[in-house]
């Protein structure tokens, strides 16, 4: 069966850096959008970052673009998020999830058919 399983999740200062991994199995990794999302405590799922098939096609949200770096290895079904310059703000469980398809990767949430447990990020002051 399809299994996402994220990483690298922890504490951080604001300020810092960390990089989320995503390790993809039971699915064809290159046909498959490769997004991540996060979710605060007490607030709704969003959007973060989305990559193409081929890695070379992105989406962020605003209030991560110019800090977050999303990236993809295909030979070893990784997708990873790059989270730089991290805010209070930018504490949640984060999810990676996978949209099958060819397309500019700014998929719909219901669009993603195979989601990870989620890691979570926790920014502190």
């Amino acid at each position: 069966q399809v299994q996402l399983v994220e990483s690298g999740g922890g504490l951080v200062q604001t300020g810092g850096s960390l990089r989320l991994s995503c390790v993809a199995s039971g699915l064809t990794f290159s046909s498959y959008a490769m997004g991540w999302f996060r979710q605060p405590s007490g607030k709704e799922r969003e959007s973060v970052a989305a990559i193409n098939w081929s890695g070379g096609r992105t989406y962020y949200a605003d209030s991560v673009k110019g800090r977050f770096t999303i990236s993809r290895d295909n030979a070893k079904n990784t997708v990873f998020l790059q989270m730089n310059n991290v805010k209070r703000e930018d504490t949640a469980v984060y999810y990676c999830a996978a949209a099958w398809g060819y397309g500019d990767p700014n998929y719909e949430e219901f669009e993603y058919a195979y989601w990870g447990q989620g890691t979570q990020v926790t920014v502190s002051s």
